[in-house]
């Protein structure tokens, strides 16, 4: 079909995501690649730095306050008493950064409660939100969120595109289907995938379920992932981590690897001190496998290498400071 003709280009921005899931806990994973590049320039460049860095910047903005807080008791008590991000901050914020790099969030970029069989449970956080949209609550302890962030050279709008849904997931709405085909489907997605997303490639025969779907999908009984893109065309970045919220900090539980931020080649750079006072934070405690006195500072020089990787280097001696603490990181 036409879609199977298309042809990849060099430095085209291209998205892989899986899920998986194990006794009813899932995880999803989401990364953009780009196409045949060892080195990404221009506005391609522009667009992966801001959605890293949005990204990086929305976990630590995740994590409820004080749960990484250092020194005596009081002070953890004090930074345990500040407010959390609200979401019109956490928006804010992730705004002013990618619009350092002149892109936009993704409208309407929604990270999702998991629960036990359930990807989309109760609270969620939208990025962006449109006019009448509003996300419910924010996360919390002992809590798995499926965190994800969307990020275009364009606008930021999104519609909805000509192209086929192949992925579709049950819903509890209950329907008397009329045809024996649409019954059989349905029972084998309530049997394979019970509440998970699936694609049609994955039933016994592919053929009779793209029938049996098409009833499914008009009772509501089944729900079918539009594909979508930017109302403009522009190229869009996201990212998708599954992470875990605990005691010790965030634990990643699936999501991208960590880029080689030297591949990207932008002359755009983060200045605002909030954000990069943010972006110096750990996500986690020093693990306890090694002598916590090198782990500590292993763990503040990284994070704060990342945040000044980030940032503009003002003066030739700030320069010459970074290198250093490169040289002593290495």
């Amino acid at each position: 079909n036409e879609e199977a003709q298309t042809t990849l280009k060099a430095q085209e921005a291209i998205k892989i995501q899986l899920g998986a899931q194990i006794d009813g806990f899932g995880t999803i994973a989401c990364d953009t690649i780009f196409v045949g590049s060892k080195e990404v320039t221009g506005r391609a460049a522009d667009l992966a730095l801001a959605t890293h860095y949005a990204n990086e910047l929305l976990l630590r903005m995740m994590m409820p306050p004080g749960m990484l807080a250092t020194g005596s008791e009081e002070e953890k008590k004090k930074a345990q008493a500040q407010k959390p991000y609200s979401q019109t901050k956490i928006t804010q914020l992730l705004e002013k950064l990618v619009k350092t790099y002149d892109c936009n969030l993704i409208e309407n970029t929604t990270c999702w409660l998991f629960g036990r069989n359930e990807i989309e449970d109760k609270k969620k956080i939208i990025l962006a939100p449109g006019e009448g949209v509003k996300g419910e609550g924010l996360a919390e302890l002992g809590e798995v969120w499926g965190v994800e962030m969307g990020v275009s050279t364009g606008s930021g709008k999104v519609k909805t595109l000509p192209n086929r849904a192949t992925l579709h997931r049950r819903t509890n709405t209950t329907y008397s289907l009329k045809r024996q085909s649409s019954r059989q489907t349905l029972s084998e997605v309530q049997k394979k995938f019970g509440t998970f997303p699936f694609s049609l490639r994955q039933l016994d025969d592919e053929r009779a379920g793209k029938v049996g779907i098409v009833e499914c999908v008009r009772g509501g009984v089944v729900r079918q992932y539009e594909v979508i893109g930017s109302t403009d065309n522009e190229p869009v970045d996201r990212l998708l981590t599954t992470i875990a919220i605990t005691k010790n900090g965030l634990q990643k539980l699936s999501g991208p690897p960590q880029p080689n931020l030297e591949m990207f080649k932008s002359d755009k750079k983060i200045t605002d001190e909030e954000i990069l006072k943010i972006l110096e934070q750990p996500l986690a405690k020093p693990s306890s496998s090694k002598p916590k006195k090198n782990n500590k500072k292993k763990k503040s020089k990284s994070a704060k290498k990342a945040a000044a990787a980030a940032a503009k280097p003002a003066q030739g001696e700030e320069e010459e400071s970074s290198e250093e603490e490169d040289s002593d990181d290495e």
